[in-house]
């Protein structure tokens, strides 16, 4: 195991040598946030990849394949139809705005008055998924080094906040890239092919398991619903995704190059599930499916490979982490407490942004690590996370980028009574329920349509400045550089 402990010491170190070099190149709020919005396609695929393909889609795509065979695909299928759908249809025009927030762009379309409970909702959301996240590093570190739970949150934590504190997005979006790197060799090119040859090949495979281990809709169409419904759709306005579309250099990177991510997910959903139904026949009878992974990695693969592909999981589950935490931070400070501040702070005080947006994120971070040793159910937190997302904000920011009839009321509204249903159907129905989210969704379509046409239409001035953003003809506005020392 020496070797495997090596591997890993190594990679965590190299991830904070990489957030101190991006901290020498976030000299501005555009820098620190968004990476100055200068990625290119490779790197724009890499760490949109990255970013939605977590602990949750490796240890958690495993194990439901491990489950129900290769349509345990689904959840992660889910996610990269999202992304394909955000990337080919809507990720030109997010891009075009030059905001930094999904709150921003839903003040810009209705005049003002949506941005601090929509960034209320969405701060939930950003803290609930970095919980999760950061969570799933006590089960690598348990296979590895067998470390208490509350220990590896620590640690794992820490050096994201770390990273993440001082280069904001230049050392998240560098650090994405070795980790999707790492990710692709890991799961992809070793842990797949190792486990199918263990398990006997597929003929061997479908010998021992059921036969609907092999069919692709053998895990329920209800089930495939629900994952299109809540991670699909979470895909579209989620703001750790949308803070990824800002960082683009232009319409064709975000475009084209979140579609390939977006087939990436894909492959990577089907590579999952395969690997689980392999761990199935290997171990039968295992007490939890999300131990397929882990169990596989220790007891089947060689030194040195065993660390690598912990490694990968470690990446996953950091790249997640990281995107989540500097989602929240920016929200919270952007979308909340610079709102707040405003009410007692004159417009032209001076400030310094990048420290400003480094201090909540390390706030945050720690807020974020806190949460994850006191959390106990996972499933259940992610679910009222993306319940409250889609529930409550799906509508007013597609309904947004599509209807000019929509209104500022409008949005509002549904806001506020789609996030309501959803938490009212939760706790009536149960948390994991189907209900909430398609009549939370429902409930939010009515009243933001009704009360549109109820209301004044949408000021035609706030109109014409919201369609020059989307034509990208205003320019973003210039953030002072913060001296760096050399």
């Amino acid at each position: 195991m020496a070797v495997d402990y090596l591997v890993i010491v190594f990679y965590m170190a190299a991830m904070l040598a990489m957030g101190w070099w991006g901290m020498r190149r976030a000299k501005s709020k555009s820098e620190f946030l968004v990476a100055g919005r200068r990625l290119g396609p490779a790197m724009y695929s890499g760490t949109m990849a990255a970013i939605v393909l977590g602990g949750a889609s490796t240890i958690g795509g495993v194990g439901l394949g491990y489950k129900y065979g290769l349509s345990g695909a689904w959840m992660v299928f889910a996610i990269g139809l999202g992304l394909l759908a955000l990337s080919i249809f809507f990720s030109a025009r997010i891009a075009r705005l030059k905001v930094y927030t999904v709150s921003e762009m839903l003040d810009l379309r209705y005049g003002g008055r949506a941005g601090v409970i929509s960034g209320v909702v969405m701060w939930a959301y950003t803290l609930m998924l970095a919980v999760t996240s950061t969570i799933a590093y006590a089960t690598i570190f348990d296979v590895l080094f067998d470390m208490n739970r509350t220990l590896a949150i620590i640690l794992g934590g820490s050096v994201v906040v770390a990273y993440s504190t001082l280069g904001g997005m230049w050392s998240i979006t560098l650090t994405d890239m070795v980790q999707f790197v790492v990710k692709t060799i890991g799961v992809l090119l070793l842990l797949l092919p190792i486990a199918v040859v263990k398990a006997g090949g597929f003929s061997e495979m479908k010998a021992q398991l059921p036969t609907e281990y092999f069919d692709p809709l053998g895990i329920g169409g209800e089930t495939i619903f629900t994952y299109v419904l809540i991670y699909t759709f979470g895909m579209l306005i989620g703001q750790d995704i949308w803070q990824r579309v800002f960082t683009a250099r232009g319409d064709r990177t975000a475009r084209w190059g979140g579609t390939v991510a977006g087939t990436y997910c894909l492959v990577y959903a089907l590579a999952g599930a395969v690997i689980g139904t392999a761990a199935k026949v290997l171990y039968p009878d295992l007490g939890s499916a999300d131990d397929a992974f882990a169990t596989i990695v220790k007891d089947e693969l060689p030194m040195g490979v065993r660390g690598l592909v912990l490694a990968a999981a470690l990446a996953a589950v950091m790249s997640t982490s990281s995107g989540a935490l500097i989602a929240c931070a920016t929200v919270a400070n952007n979308d909340i407490w610079s709102r707040l501040r405003g009410l007692t702070t004159s417009p032209g005080a001076e400030r310094d942004e990048v420290k400003g947006n480094r201090a909540f994120i390390l706030l945050m971070g720690l807020a974020v690590i806190g949460t994850a040793i006191a959390l106990n159910n996972v499933v259940e937190a992610l679910t009222v996370a993306y319940n409250l997302l889609v529930g409550g904000l799906l509508v007013p920011i597609l309904g947004g980028l599509l209807w000019k009839r929509g209104t500022a009321q409008g949005a509002l509204a549904a806001v506020t009574v789609g996030g309501l249903a959803v938490v009212g159907l939760m706790a009536t129905y149960g948390i994991l329920a189907n209900e909430p989210i398609l009549y939370g969704l429902l409930s939010s379509l009515a009243v933001y349509v009704v009360v549109s046409l109820a209301t004044r239409p949408t000021d035609e001035a706030v109109l014409a400045a919201w369609r020059e953003r989307l034509a990208g003809r205003t320019p973003e506005p210039v953030s002072e550089e913060v001296p760096v020392a050399q």
